[in-house]
């Protein structure tokens, strides 16, 4: 009998309801949770799944409350590198500039010059894609397109030494399935999505960040498939982008509310704004054709980006914002990178895992 089942077996004894077991013992981070607090559970298959996890959860917690009370501190580490990416581009042909090396790049933090301790082209490097799909109600005349546009960009992205994961959101956040370097399981849960129900991006977008990306390294991307504004979320727009900004995500945005229509949508400028503080791209498309094409253009630029790597000068750890500028010694170009990051604060938090993160 495996250890876990022991430990239920013990907790039970103590008197602890199963459903307090199951429930209480979860971390929020699996699955998520939406607006009302409870769990999102869609199918009995992700019941019987959650059930054996919840109890080696127990389990593991348990250990960890004996090596606490046994006076082992919980071991932390510090990294103070600040990670970012570049993606660069010609302005008239927007063909991407892939042959610059350490020395024509420049980095500023708050005006001050950084000095670059590493530098790679990323795209012999590992990626890690949230791929974000919102599920609404108003979506769903177009989904089985987006859902085949989807599959068709997990396809031609992902590599064997790249992994990705899932999250449908409407009214409440799901985590559909979680990392996985084999894009048909990922493509399995897609073709079975249905919609229905309100928008809370802010939510998706935050939970991501928080729950799964923020302990990730490397390369780290959000895609987000949407057609609305946010209408249902929790957390404001300020607190979502603060936590990208943490996790230091590039966030791109795919939205259809423009299909057939040439106007702008209220939640546009929203997904501008995360976009571009992050170093990502929002895309408007008006057709099919177009929603193609945004899904193809990420993917390149994904192919075609530098990792920047340089540790601030600045050591206050005051919890204020860094603004981050990057220069480029190639006339002619458009850089984006993602626009600064938090510090962290030690006067209001006792996690002081990274610095941006």
């Amino acid at each position: 009998m495996p250890p876990f089942w022991l430990s239920f077996i013990r907790t039970v004894k103590k008197g602890f309801p199963l459903r307090d077991l199951c429930l209480k013992s979860l971390p929020s981070s699996y699955p998520f949770w939406d607006n009302r607090g409870a769990m999102r559970i869609r199918t009995w298959k992700r019941l019987v799944i959650v059930l054996p996890l919840s109890l080696f959860l127990a389990e593991t917690q348990a250990q960890r409350d004996e090596s606490d009370e046994e006076g082992q501190a919980p071991f932390r580490v510090e990294v103070d590198a600040v990670n970012i990416l570049a993606t660069i581009h010609y302005k008239d042909t927007r063909k991407f500039v892939t042959d610059l090396t350490k020395e024509d790049f420049e980095i500023y933090e708050d005006g001050v010059r950084q000095d670059i301790t590493n530098f790679a082209q990323q795209i012999n490097l590992p990626l890690t894609i949230a791929l974000c799909m919102d599920t609404s109600s108003s979506v769903r005349l177009k989904l089985a397109f987006e859902k085949e546009t989807a599959i068709d960009f997990l396809y031609a992205v992902m590599r064997p030494i790249d992994k990705a994961l899932l999250v449908e959101f409407d009214t409440g956040v799901t985590l559909v399935h979680d990392f996985t370097s084999n894009p048909n399981d990922l493509v399995r849960e897609i073709k079975l999505l249905r919609a229905g129900g309100g928008t809370s991006l802010y939510d998706a977008v935050y939970l991501v960040a928080e729950q799964k990306m923020l302990q990730e390294e490397g390369r780290k991307t959000v895609v987000i498939l949407s057609d609305g504004a946010d209408l249902t979320s929790k957390h404001t727009f300020e607190e979502m982008l603060r936590m990208a900004y943490q996790a230091e995500i590039t966030v791109y945005a795919i939205s259809t509310t423009r299909f057939g229509a040439d106007i702008d949508h209220e939640g546009d400028n929203a997904l501008r704004q995360l976009t571009e503080s992050t170093g990502g791209r929002a895309f408007f498309p008006y057709s099919a054709e177009q929603l193609t094409s945004a899904f193809q253009e990420v993917d390149q630029e994904l192919r075609s980006q530098y990792n920047l790597t340089y540790v601030p000068s600045n050591k206050k750890r005051d919890g204020s914002f860094r603004k981050i500028k990057v220069k480029v010694a190639r006339d002619g170009v458009r850089l984006r990178h993602r626009q600064g990051y938090f510090a962290p604060d030690v006067a209001n938090s006792a996690d002081k895992s990274q610095v941006g993160g």
